[in-house]
Parts: C-alpha cells; sequence; structure tokens
C-alpha cells in the first residue's frame, strides 16, 4: 500500500480498481469525448516520460498501459468518461523476455503481460534503411511491443528455413524474420 502514499484519493481507487480487475479493462468498448493531449512520452526503450520526467512508479506505469488505446496512427489513454492524446515514440510496449513451450513463444513486455505467439498475437520484422531489423510482437487491441535486441537474437536461434524465409513457428503459425538469402 506504500504506492498509494502520495496519491490523491481517486487515483488511489483508480489504483485499487485496476488491481482488482482480471484483465486488461475494455478500452476497445469505450468511446469518450476527447478531452486533448497529456504531456506523456513513451520512448522507444519503453521509458514513460511525464512532463520531461520519467515516471519511477512500476504500478502507475502498468495502470496507465491498461488504459491505453491505438486509433489509427495516433495512442491514447481512455477511461469510460474521457479520452487524452499521448505520444508513442515507437511502439508502446517492449517484450523483454520470452519463454517456449509446446510449440508457443510467449513473450513478457515492460509492463506485465504475457503474450504468446500467434494468429492473433502475430510477429513482425520492419527493416530500416540500413538492414536494421525492428521485431515486433501485437499485444493488443493493434499495440505492439518492440522486441529487446537480447531476445530478438534468442528469437532468430529458434529460427528454421521454409520455403526460401527464415522465420520462426509459433502457435500454429509461422513468421518470417528475413529472407533466407539475406543469410549466406
Amino acid at each position: 500500500m506504500a504506492e498509494q502514499d502520495d496519491v490523491n484519493p481517486s487515483a488511489a481507487s483508480l489504483l485499487d480498481a485496476a488491481r482488482a480487475s482480471k484483465g486488461p479493462p475494455p478500452v476497445d468498448k469505450w468511446d469518450p469525448p476527447y478531452c486533448g493531449e497529456i504531456d506523456i512520452v513513451i520512448r522507444r526503450d519503453g521509458t514513460w516520460i511525464h512532463e520531461g520526467t520519467p515516471i519511477g512508479r512500476p504500478g502507475l506505469v502498468r495502470l496507465f498501459s491498461s488504459i491505453l488505446k491505438k486509433e489509427g496512427e495516433r495512442h491514447f489513454l481512455v477511461t469510460p468518461v474521457e479520452k487524452v492524446g499521448i505520444k508513442v515514440e515507437d511502439a508502446p510496449f517492449v517484450a523483454v523476455d520470452f519463454d517456449v513451450g509446446d510449440g508457443v513463444i510467449t513473450f513478457r513486455t515492460n509492463v506485465g503481460d504475457t503474450v504468446p505467439a500467434g494468429p492473433d498475437h502475430p510477429i513482425r520484422v520492419e527493416l530500416a534503411a540500413d538492414g536494421e531489423p525492428s521485431p515486433y510482437v501485437e499485444v493488443r487491441r493493434g499495440l505492439q511491443a518492440l522486441i529487446d535486441r537480447k531476445s530478438f537474437y534468442r528469437l532468430v536461434e529458434l529460427g528454421e528455413e521454409r520455403d526460401g524465409v527464415f522465420g520462426v513457428a509459433s502457435g500454429g503459425a509461422f513468421f518470417p524474420i528475413i529472407a533466407a538469402d539475406a543469410l549466406r
């Protein structure tokens, strides 16, 4: 409860409600009015910044991440009664590790989500102009997690070639990582 000592009563109630809920709130069903922008930026490394300062309380970051919604290319924090725009440099989450079992690669994100890669949570890799890969896994409702470098290297170790494409299999699906001829 020490986390609530320095928050106002309504924020404390919101934190309690978030902890008591099973799974993320149904933000996809909420369509509140747009209330403007808030000075929150999610950096590429997963750091949440408010008014130029990192948010240092993991519980608060997890709470905010649970009410994150993507509409088109924009990201918002939403409640049943309001929606505020935020900035996201790349993906709102970072996949920091994964486990493999029973043919499924299950990622863990920096905000505590677990994501079994498969048709509902595809893995994709974009290549920058310099050839540098940016790998992602879909977490929920169009929200992506950038797969961190160490996890991507481990993922490549699991890869196999199929029909001239190098990739990984998970949850009954095959996800291309790079063209097999790029490995030669």
